[in-house]
């Protein structure tokens, strides 16, 4: 069985373990089945499926992610604000969590990079 996020601050954990490990099915399985991905820049990929294939494609080429130290999450009930700074400096990443029935997270909106112009 799949290791699930039971704080919000676990799904970018899970999400650079299940990348390095080129699982494109678990890290598809971080967010809702109708979940937004704000990739690749400029676009939007909409839903689990469209995201797993999206993964399929971006970790063919075998990319490497590091963790990075999250900032402060912002939860309101079942719903969590989590973001990370890159390490790069350049913008910032962003997530909106939702708690599922079981008391696990997954990613609702995510805006893997946003650059100030």
């Amino acid at each position: 069985m799949t290791e699930k996020a039971f704080k919000p601050e676990d799904i970018t954990r899970l999400f650079v373990e299940r990348s390095n490990a080129g699982d494109a099915a678990g890290v598809a399985a971080l967010y809702e089945e109708d979940a937004v991905l704000a990739y690749p820049p400029g676009s939007r990929t909409v839903g689990r499926a469209a995201i797993q294939v999206l993964w399929e494609r971006v970790l063919a080429n075998g990319p490497r992610f590091e963790q990075e130290e999250p900032l402060p999450t912002l939860v309101s009930g079942d719903i969590a604000l989590t973001s990370t700074p890159p390490r790069d400096g350049a913008g910032a990443r962003a997530q909106v969590v939702r708690r599922q029935p079981d008391g696990s997270w997954l990613r609702l909106l995510d805006q893997p990079e946003f650059v100030q112009p």
